[in-house]
């Protein structure tokens, strides 16, 4: 049986004949309050211990959303420290291929130019060379001529 505010109220109670109340009515009633009292005070503690329980997890979701939240933030400064990197590296492969380049053309520059000279000296050699020859040549021709007079 609930008994409500309202029924503890309006609880009227049998007199007996010298004006006094009967005792068992009001030990019945006292009795049937106390035991509405222990199960509303079993309830309240239950509920309060529900409440703790729920608190606490709710503490504990709140913790796992906080070191979720800060683990993708830690993920989105390490990704973006690594596109950083990346484009670094990337930038110090393009300049060091650069530098090698430039190396490269240079010693090409500086290795026609060497055989450039060696050609004119061959060139200049091979024309000393006919020039001797001819002369050479054109010695022998008068000689020979010389000794047909002869």
């Amino acid at each position: 049986m609930t008994i409500t505010p309202l029924d503890i109220q309006q609880q009227q109670f049998k007199g007996k004949m010298f004006g006094g109340l009967d005792a068992e009515d009001v030990d019945a009633f006292l009795q049937a309050i106390a035991g509405e009292m222990e199960g509303l005070l079993r309830e309240n503690t239950e509920l309060k211990e529900q409440v703790n329980r729920q608190t606490r997890e709710l503490a504990e979701m709140a913790e796992r959303d906080k070191e979720l939240r800060e683990t993708m933030l830690a993920a989105r400064t390490i990704t973006e420290e690594m596109k950083a990197n990346t484009q670094k590296e990337g930038e110090l492969i393009i300049a060091e291929a650069q530098q090698q380049a430039r190396r490269l053309v240079d010693e090409a520059e500086r290795t026609v130019a060497e055989l450039q000279v060696k050609v004119q000296e061959v060139r200049r050699q091979r024309l000393q060379f006919e020039l001797e020859l001819k002369g050479l040549l054109d010695t022998h021709a008068r000689l020979i001529e010389n000794a047909r007079q002869d």
